[in-house]
């Protein structure tokens, strides 16, 4: 991962409260990213952040590099690792899915996250992500913006396309997808849909064969 630690360490309380925020589009994207989670399986959240996904999502173990992160996470009940997603202390094939949400646009090195969580799944493991297309509305604004935001100056936004096709690189395959944030309403919990091109969050799922 790049590290943006520091943005993320020194504004940990700024950064969990933009879910409290913004919790229209935070249950959105949860209903989404829920859609892909396997029922009863043992899962990680890579960039856990504050915990804020794997909590409600039931998912016990987390990857962060950032301390203060790490600390929130963990007073919400998820054992955290403290490492980047390019280098997993972990052993080979130990989970049955990892989660990613908005992390991939902080990776320095995708090839080698996406071949790192290769490696830490069971075979028939899945990898989940959920990002920001950055040809979507959302994305653009972002793109906008970036510059004045601390928590994305140093972010690179993908489209679905180049994130699918890198996972067809580390040899994943059978994708699916979701997709949510599509009306501009703020203050509605959307259904996440089918598909994607239409949201500005996606949620991606692939297997390992």
């Amino acid at each position: 991962m790049i590290d943006t630690s520091a943005a993320f360490d020194q504004n940990t309380l700024e950064y969990d409260n933009w879910f409290e925020k913004h919790k229209t589009a935070y249950q959105s994207e949860l209903l989404a990213v829920q859609q892909a989670i396997p029922k009863n399986k043992k899962g990680i959240e890579i960039g856990v952040g504050t915990g804020r996904f794997a909590k409600p999502l039931n998912i016990k173990f987390g990857v962060e590099p950032s301390e203060n992160m790490a600390q929130m996470a963990e007073q919400r009940g998820i054992k955290v690792i403290k490492t980047v997603a390019e280098n997993l202390p972990l052993e080979n094939e130990t989970f049955d899915f990892a989660l990613m949400v908005t992390t991939v646009c902080f990776l320095s090195d995708i090839p080698k996250a996406f071949l790192e969580v290769y490696r830490i799944l069971k075979p028939k493991g899945e990898i989940i992500l959920g990002i920001i297309d950055k040809n979507s509305e959302l994305g653009k604004q972002y793109q906008r913006e970036k510059s004045k935001n601390k928590f994305y100056q140093d972010a690179h936004f993908h489209s679905t396309h180049e994130i699918t096709e890198l996972l067809k690189q580390a040899h994943f395959e059978k994708f699916e997808y979701w997709q949510t944030l599509v009306s501009s309403n703020a203050n509605e919990v959307e259904q996440p849909q089918a598909g994607f091109g239409k949201g500005s969050f996606v949620v991606i799922k692939a297997i390992k064969y």
